[in-house]
């Protein structure tokens, strides 16, 4: 699987609080699980943060671990 990568427009905004990406130090992420699908960009990695925090996307995202066992997924 390949994946291409192409920079935003200059007028591109943060899919969590809608500022200029540019003005900013952007981050694009991409889920490649599933097609690979479109990017979304994000200003910097506070807003990454709190998109992923508003969305609950980590839970159930990861593995278990207990120091009596060796982690499991």
């Amino acid at each position: 699987m390949s994946t291409t990568v192409e920079t935003p427009d200059a007028d591109e905004e943060c899919a969590y609080c809608g500022s200029r990406l540019f003005d900013h130090d952007p981050i694009c992420v991409r889920d490649c699980t599933d097609d690979c699908g479109s990017p979304t960009y994000f200003c910097h990695y506070a807003c990454l943060w709190a998109y992923v925090d508003a969305n609950d996307l980590t839970t159930g995202d990861a593995c278990t671990w207990s120091p009596d066992e060796s982690g499991r997924c």
